[in-house]
């Protein structure tokens, strides 16, 4: 390491200073130890000489553990630790050069006495540290100054994440935020100090501790929240009138998407009411590492998260297919930004299009194929019957049969809760769906198998953004039925169940997320409400506009005639679906066809009744004779 005198003004002159303050310490050192100046002639050649070698050292031990190169005025813990180590080895260096080498080269008369030695090594660890406490403490000053202006903020959560956004929003005053204090449940916390703030009481005096220090700001600084730690925080704070914001997740932090001390809205994702679910990925290695794997609808929500999880896992190639353009695009210039050594294909192309398809396994035969591509808005596919047909039943005959011809081990239907009795014709598309994927499972021995997702928080089209657009117009939020449930999942734990499912299913199985309890529409719409520092009914009404055509109240899971069964993971639950219907494959292309040749949405509706008998449609008349219509 080099010695070269650093050329930034202020370290020339503690540099300097250093040098008259070390010398200083040893002369006070000698008045000390012998009470006065009287010191005789021996002692005082003695101590010129010490200190005409040992200051010089003691400066290059200085400028080696680099005591010139730092940034005092935001010295902390890690500054302090190199002063302690500078001046304990310019110390151990000085005692052996005055108690011994001096007095041994016959350079002095005596050797320096340890007496002196000892209060020489204190004094000059004191001369070290203090112009530099110095520096740091006018820093402070300087911040608090800026501070005084400063939005007033309490951090919930007296741990590691609290402690590193204390120091952030103090070394930034730019940010306009100015910490008072912590609140934590952990009563052994209270009445302490983290940070050189104190720990002010527990989560439930929020109210009364943002009322006495004039809080205008709540950050929760708990990663890992839970969804009621979180409502009780977002509740105090909604009711003492101040804003709430969080610390990004875990997830958020390793994947490097946000800094540690980066702020976010509290968002509904953080309100589930249920524990977030982790699976476990090192598991689903299987699936796609070293290997193709190809994802349809790779431009939408669920899709797009499908790629990103399996760049991680290391695969081959990644295949990624949809049928927009501008989708894809974003999805490709992510991957090539965030995963740089990603060899992934973009594939425009249309799922019905089995020529087409077909080419695109003959080419790439993927390993492993996750099926997103799909028709999925409820109300629309009520008006465009044949279009949810040829996308949804059509677009998986194609995939999931040219899987099995193509020699694909793997195969993942995204399927939905709305396939189970349904009452629309998406959900009814969707149940077809899955015994498409169950009749080719059983007649090759693979492992296709679906999975039945719940409503995907942040999905494009899903409740939460239309909720959030709603409200950034000034209103109403639109609710359709006081008592409407679903149950809720997010993003990331959907993208998990699909590659937990590909990796632990036999073939034929459909595979549920454990949601917990279904969630009222009207309390999430509440919820966001009062997120967005609103009132509900004061500044933005909601309004219930009936349920839409297919709706139904609440969502299930599972048919009566599947059982449930337990997984290797606790949240993960596995159905075998009952016996498939007699003639499917000829009662699906019976299907397709009629959506091609436009028959009314009346027999295509009809038709769904006979494959999926639980279909329940409102008022239809029309009973299809299979044999007349063949013929």
């Amino acid at each position: 390491m080099s010695l070269r005198l650093p050329r930034d003004l202020r370290n020339r002159h503690l540099f300097m200073l250093d040098a008259v303050l070390l010398g200083l310490c040893t002369l006070v050192a000698y008045v000390v130890r012998f009470e006065g100046f009287d010191w005789g002639p021996a002692h005082l050649h003695t101590a010129i000489a010490y200190i005409a070698v040992t200051v010089p050292l003691k400066l290059g031990v200085l400028l080696y553990v680099g005591l010139y190169r730092r940034l005092w005025r935001f010295a902390g813990v890690a500054e302090l630790e190199h002063i302690l180590v500078a001046t304990a080895i310019s110390a151990s260096i000085a005692g052996l050069v005055g108690a011994a080498l001096l007095p041994g080269l016959g350079i002095t008369p005596y050797r320096v006495p340890l007496s002196v030695l000892f209060i020489d090594a204190c004094l000059s660890a004191g001369a070290v540290a203090l112009p530099r406490l110095f520096i740091r403490l006018l820093g402070r000053r300087t911040q608090w100054r800026r501070l005084e202006t400063a939005r007033r903020v309490l951090i919930v959560g007296a741990g590691a994440a609290g402690e590193i956004i204390v120091k952030e929003l103090l070394s930034h005053p730019q940010l306009g935020l100015n910490p008072v204090g912590f609140v934590d449940d952990d009563r052994s916390k209270h009445g302490h100090r983290l940070a050189d703030l104190p720990v002010l009481g527990s989560l439930a005096s929020i109210k009364d501790l943002v009322l006495r220090y004039d809080v205008e700001e709540v950050i929760i600084a708990m990663p890992r929240a839970t969804g009621a730690v979180v409502r009780q925080v977002v509740k105090a704070a909604m009711e003492a009138g101040v804003q709430t914001r969080t610390v990004p997740g875990i997830f958020d932090i390793i994947s490097g998407r946000v800094a540690v001390a980066s702020l976010r809205e509290v968002e509904i994702q953080d309100l589930l009411r249920r524990e977030p679910i982790q699976t476990d990925l090192e598991q689903v290695r299987v699936l796609a590492t070293g290997e193709t794997v190809l994802v349809t609808g790779a431009g939408g929500s669920i899709g797009s998260e499908l790629c990103r999880q399996l760049a991680r896992l290391e695969p081959a190639q990644v295949l990624v297919m949809g049928h927009g353009e501008n989708s894809i695009f974003d999805v490709m210039a992510e991957l090539a930004e965030r995963y740089p050594h990603l060899d992934a294909v973009p594939i425009i192309g249309d799922v019905r299009d089995r020529e087409r398809m077909r080419r695109v396994f003959e080419r790439y035969r993927p390993y492993a194929v996750f099926h997103a591509a799909a028709h999925k808005h409820v109300p629309l596919m009520e008006e465009n019957v044949c279009e949810a047909i040829t996308n949804n039943v059509l677009g998986t005959r194609n995939v999931a049969e040219l899987s099995a011809e193509y020699g694909a081990e793997h195969f993942v239907l995204i399927s939905t809760d709305k396939a189970v009795r349904p009452t629309n014709v998406m959900g009814a598309t969707k149940r077809v769906c899955e015994q498409i994927v169950q009749e080719v499972a059983e007649s090759t021995g693979r492992n296709f198998v679906a999975v039945r997702f719940g409503n995907v928080l942040g999905s494009r089209g899903s409740v939460v953004p239309t909720f959030l657009r709603q409200i950034q117009t000034g209103g109403p939020l639109t609710v359709t039925h006081p008592e409407m449930r679903r149950y809720f999942m997010t993003i990331p734990e959907a993208v998990q169940l699909v590659l937990q499912a590909g990796a632990i299913g036999k073939g034929g199985e459909v595979f549920v997320l454990d949601m917990g309890e279904p969630v009222r529409i009207l309390d999430l719409a509440t919820d966001l409400i009062r997120l967005s520092g609103l009132e509900v009914g004061a500044d933005i009404e909601i309004r219930f506009t009936g349920s839409r055509p297919g709706e139904k109240l609440y969502e299930e899971l599972f048919f009566d005639s599947e059982s449930a069964l337990p997984t290797d993971h606790p949240k993960v639950l596995r159905a075998r679906n009952g016996a498939l219907p007699i003639g499917l494959g000829t009662m699906v292309d019976l299907l397709v066809d009629g959506a091609r040749h436009g028959w009314t949405d009346e027999h295509l509706r009809a038709l769904l009744v006979r494959l999926v008998p639980e279909f329940r449609v409102k008022d239809l008349e029309i009973e299809v004779d299979v044999e007349i219509v063949r013929a």
